[in-house]
């Protein structure tokens, strides 16, 4: 089991990857008006469900479902 230290710094390299590939596709959208390929945001996506599953206790996802 994780401590919450090492929790926060894997929450904390999680978003830091996240800021950086949504800021690629925010330039790559905004300055060469293309969007993104589908396989790049359901990896994002993938990484952003991972991040949940860390940060959310067991106990709330029980009750969401």
């Amino acid at each position: 089991m994780a401590t919450a230290k090492e929790k926060k710094e894997e929450v904390k390299a999680s978003l830091k990857i996240l800021r950086a590939e949504l800021r690629k596709m925010h330039l790559g959208v905004t300055e060469e008006l293309a969007l993104p390929e589908p396989i790049e945001v359901k990896k994002l996506m993938t990484h952003m469900e991972q991040l949940l599953t860390v940060i959310e206790p067991k106990s709330n996802k029980k009750s969401k479902k």
